[in-house]
């Protein structure tokens, strides 16, 4: 048996620390003295502290650390599904990480040159386009920003069974218009729609009309830069927003991995002041 003060040393885990991890059932004393109450730890429970720490390392929580040390699931099964997606989390942050690292190059070269951080506002390109009258086949929901991407395929997927059901002849790729007044991550009145050929029950008519579009190649982190660019445009050249955002996605975001491959067209609805 080892004292609490003899498993903190070997462990590298302080004794204030080991006294919270029993309060929350991660790990507790092989042994408590009930007349002075001093903690003693098993020889065994020293490789029940080096899982949990080297579970630490890859950013699991206490709790979810917890979750898989008293699962009654078959161990080695239910860690490996739980390793599994930690480390796509991990390679999401990887290259989210990576992107930021490039821009802060970018804008330091910038700086250097003797230019503005916010220069990169001037590459974006935007341009006054008239859009023709679309029959859509759409969900309109509210939508938590946390829930956006499964409600991207669950919402898609049932207007192509739809699409498919009626018989009907997609003319476009998939978009999702913005109807809410303002951006909340509580919630965002959201409406996925797939054009069709067809004006028949079940669809609607949406007509743009006159719309600044903007292609982005990449990462959907640029849009709050290219709306801005676009308000900026509309302001500078007397037109004002007529009607809800929306993105036309010629890459579906849920076949590819890597964001460099993303295609989006991005439309802000405008009309003369």
């Amino acid at each position: 048996m080892l004292s609490i003060g003899e498993f903190s040393k070997i462990c590298k885990v302080s004794t204030k620390t080991l006294r919270y991890y029993d309060e929350i059932g991660l790990i507790k004393p092989s042994k408590i003295n009930q007349e002075n109450g001093y903690r003693y730890y098993s020889i065994e429970q020293l490789e029940t502290m080096l899982f949990i720490n080297r579970l630490k390392q890859y950013n699991f929580s206490l709790e979810e650390i917890r979750a898989i040390i008293t699962s009654e699931e078959i161990p080695n099964e239910k860690l490996s599904i739980e390793l599994y997606k930690k480390k796509v989390e991990l390679e999401k942050q990887i290259q989210i990480y990576s992107q930021i690292a490039e821009r802060l190059n970018e804008d330091i070269a910038v700086l250097k040159q003797g230019k503005s951080i916010m220069s990169y506002l001037n590459k974006i390109d935007v341009q006054l386009v008239e859009l023709p009258v679309m029959y859509l086949v759409s969900i309109r929901k509210m939508v938590y920003k946390f829930e956006m991407e499964e409600q991207y395929a669950y919402c898609f997927n049932s207007i192509l069974r739809k699409i498919q059901y009626d018989k009907l002849t997609v003319t476009a790729p998939p978009m999702v218009l913005f109807h809410s007044d303002e951006f909340t991550p509580l919630g965002l009145d959201t409406e996925f729609a797939i054009p069709v050929k067809q004006f028949v029950t079940g669809t609607r008519d949406f007509c743009p009309g006159l719309c600044l579009k903007t292609t982005l190649h990449g990462g959907y982190s640029n849009l709050p830069s290219i709306y801005t660019k676009q308000c900026k445009w509309a302001e500078q050249n007397g037109y004002e927003n007529n009607g809800p955002l929306y993105e036309v996605y010629i890459t579906d975001p849920t076949q590819t991995s890597n964001e460099d491959n993303l295609v989006t067209e991005i439309y802000y609805p405008v009309k003369k002041k």
